[in-house]
């Protein structure tokens, strides 16, 4: 069996059987969200090599539209997500169709300051709440039939939530398309020589990275029932390179670990204040010291050595 598919099994089956063994359900639905917004970040940075510093965007507009669709417009829960997916990806088309025709970090600072325009509208906009976000914003019955206010209801849609986007993910990166994206990461001038539109490329990685992103704020809102600024903020998009650079940018597995490991020190560390930011950057700080290739990177290196 492909040492992935049974690390994923094994993921899998962890992920069920955690309430059970005494792990709060909502930091495990956090971790989740989050290490979906990771996965779908790292498609962009570890596997085309585009790092943009506006992915809350995505983040945050699928929330606010998800959360107002659920709670304002009485949506089911499950419309209310895709909605939240549709603009996300539409908003994912309008900033890469502007920011791919740069490169570098000319390509970051367009999507830092396109994002920075959406949160400006986000504290304008009326149906956003401005400062108080949405807030109240309920669960409601998944399909018309299936209460989420039901915590272990709710667990495992996040579960099948993100389980279904890290897939999508493993499919894109072990396709043709990601063997595109991968050469276009190693070498752009070369897949321009033999044929590839990679305009197009980075268009379509784009895009689904930011539809990704929307499909973990959107579930984010249901699970904490709130929207706010934070998730639209300069800061969130900075926390989400943190984690895949944590845990292995360009790995399968990095960002899962990256995740677990910020949201993990955000709750469990939480009594430390202040703290928690200088740990973080202390953890930060010797991973790019002595673990260049983040925590999954360099266990991945080190079977391969000893192997």
């Amino acid at each position: 069996m492909n040492k992935n598919i049974l690390v994923m099994l094994v993921l899998l089956v962890g992920l069920a059987i955690a309430p059970f063994a005494g792990v709060y359900p909502e930091f495990l639905m956090k971790v989740m969200c989050f290490a979906l917004f990771a996965c779908a970040f790292n498609l962009l940075l570890g596997y085309t090599g585009l790092l943009s510093f506006g992915h809350a965007a995505f983040l945050g507009s699928a929330g606010y539209v998800c959360g107002y669709t659920v709670k304002m417009m009485g949506w089911t829960p499950e419309l209310g997500i895709l909605a939240g997916v549709a603009v996300a990806g539409a908003l994912g088309f309008l900033v890469g169709s502007l920011a791919i025709r740069r490169s570098g970090i000319y390509f970051a600072m367009i999507t830092l300051a396109l994002a920075q325009m959406v949160f400006f509208l986000c504290i304008q906009f009326p149906f956003t709440g401005g400062e108080d976000g949405l807030q109240g914003v309920p669960r409601g019955r998944l399909f018309g039939v299936i209460d989420l206010s039901i915590w272990y209801n709710m667990y495992y849609l996040v579960l099948a939530i993100f389980c279904l986007g890290f897939w999508i993910i493993y499919r894109a990166i072990h396709s043709p398309f990601g063997q595109v994206l991968k050469a276009i990461r190693e070498n752009e001038p070369r897949a321009i020589s033999l044929g590839y539109d990679v305009d197009r490329f980075k268009l379509l990685a784009f895009v689904l990275s930011a539809a990704l992103s929307g499909l973990a704020g959107a579930t984010k809102t249901l699970v904490f029932q709130l929207e706010s600024l934070t998730d639209v903020h300069w800061h969130m998009s900075g926390e989400v390179v943190l984690m895949t650079l944590l845990g292995g940018m360009g790995t399968v597995f990095g960002p899962i670990a990256g995740a677990a490991l910020v949201v993990g020190l955000q709750n469990y560390a939480a009594g430390l204040g202040e703290w928690v930011t200088v740990i973080t950057g202390v953890i930060f700080v010797v991973c790019v010291l002595l673990f260049r290739r983040g925590i999954v990177g360099e266990l991945q290196a080190l079977f391969k050595r000893t192997s």
